[in-house]
């Protein structure tokens, strides 16, 4: 099944992840105009009056670039959608993002159909992230359009499942769009996602070291001096199984390797008055493929790079199949 047309201004088949607290306007809008697609969670505008000036922030400064660049316009970009009955402040930012006609949503942490009827209502398309084939069922059935397959290794609320075993489970039935999440940290891994079934690939751990990412200058450090044996998958610190850094644990005081498990039912993505998030905000999320990232640069620079190697890695592989 060929892309919805929304996809075709986009120069590498990449969306950049929604990072909580790190993505703003100014990396969104640096990935955009680099060809991929940019997003940030809703929640990390904050008042929730944010919102609707990070959306005309870049709504306005996308359509500028179109009309100076005719030849290479911007990628279209996304707003993700804390879904989970916490999250106090949906109703209200989706109505912000239908006054901005947001062109794709993200949902993530729970599919609602009458979220995803809004969506469409203004010409918009949702993904929803899932960590198994039982939610993927879930989400197309309530209808949304594709999936984000959150596979072992990717950063922030990952699953356990291998991208290779996750992705062929979804395409023995489902045909629509697919962006796969896990340890991509390269354009060779980009390909192969392509390669497994996906249409495109789901970046994020890769963009916090970038110079627009709202992350301090010691978390983009940890990123760059990183490697997958110093990721922790832990449920402590918003009741959700994620992957972390393991020197930002060490640094709160905690042993990385004798965490306590936390409550599921406990979890909380609300407003941002959560007293329990807020304590664990120097806590430094990330997947196991940062150990390719080795300086910062920026979102230009980056996308630049993994085009580069996106292309290389083709050139490759038709020589060996050929």
């Amino acid at each position: 099944m060929a892309l919805p047309a929304l996809f075709d201004r986009m120069r590498l088949p990449v969306i950049g992840a929604p990072l909580f607290i790190i993505s703003g306007p100014e990396l969104v809008i640096a990935q955009c105009k680099a060809g991929i697609v940019g997003s940030f969670p809703a929640l990390n505008a904050r008042p929730q009056s944010q919102l609707d000036e990070w959306l005309h922030q870049i709504t306005e400064e996308l359509a500028a670039h179109d009309r100076d660049n005719p030849d290479q316009p911007a990628a279209p970009f996304a707003v993700n959608q804390i879904v989970h009955r916490s999250n106090n402040r949906l109703e209200e930012d989706m109505h912000t993002c239908a006054k901005w006609k947001v062109p794709l949503v993200i949902t993530s942490l729970g599919a609602r159909e009458e979220l995803n009827v809004a969506v469409h209502q203004w010409g918009g398309i949702v993904l929803h992230d899932v960590i198994n084939d039982r939610f993927a069922h879930k989400a197309i059935e309530k209808g949304a359009d594709g999936l984000i397959p959150v596979a072992a290794g990717a950063g922030g609320h990952a699953g356990t499942i291998s991208p290779f075993a996750l992705i062929q489970e979804i395409r023995a039935w489902f045909d629509g769009p697919v962006a796969l999440s896990g340890s991509i940290a390269s354009g060779a891994a980009i390909l192969s996602a392509q390669a497994m079934g996906a249409d495109l690939a789901y970046i994020g751990s890769a963009f916090i070291s970038t110079k627009e990412a709202r992350a301090n200058d010691s978390y983009k450090q940890g990123i760059v001096d990183g490697k997958a044996e110093d990721i922790i998958y832990t449920n402590l610190f918003t009741g959700v199984h994620g992957n972390y850094l393991k020197k930002s644990i060490e640094n709160a005081g905690l042993d990385p390797h004798n965490l306590p498990e936390s409550d599921p039912s406990k979890m909380n993505f609300g407003s941002g008055g959560n007293t329990k998030a807020k304590a664990w905000k120097d806590i430094w999320g990330c997947g196991q493929g940062i150990g390719n990232i080795d300086e910062v640069l920026s979102a230009g620079e980056l996308v630049a790079k993994y085009s580069e190697e996106y292309h290389t890695a083709s050139k490759r592989l038709n020589a060996i199949t050929v």
